[in-house]
């Protein structure tokens, strides 16, 4: 959980407004640091004036148990309001998104 990895996660949340949860080993196992996180995919907040960090718990690198509450009525709430929601959709071309067929420059001789 590097800088790098905290970045994506906070930018997946924010993007897709959604809620992400993730659990990482302590830093007592080789190439861990703990760090565990929750972001809750809210960036605005009306009584707010500007933004707010989506990072609602970032663990230490020590183990333990970490509690972090998710309002989902809120989250949904916001997801209907907030131009991301639905404002720039394209369902049509998730076809595309999911389609087994691979076509070039991704072609490779070794393919398994």
């Amino acid at each position: 959980m590097e800088i790098n990895r905290l970045s994506q996660l906070r930018a997946r949340a924010y993007e897709n407004m959604l809620a992400i949860a993730t659990c990482n080993y302590p830093e007592s196992v080789p190439d861990c640091n703990g760090r565990s996180t929750v972001f809750d995919g809210v960036a605005y907040l009306p009584e707010m004036e500007g933004f707010r960090d989506t990072c609602i718990l970032e663990a230490g690198g020590e183990e333990g148990i970490y509690l972090a509450e998710l309002d989902l009525d809120h989250l949904r709430k916001y997801r209907k309001s907030e131009v991301h929601g639905n404002a720039y959709r394209r369902p049509e071309k998730y076809g595309v998104l999911t389609s087994a067929e691979i076509r070039e420059p991704f072609i490779r001789s070794d393919r398994r």
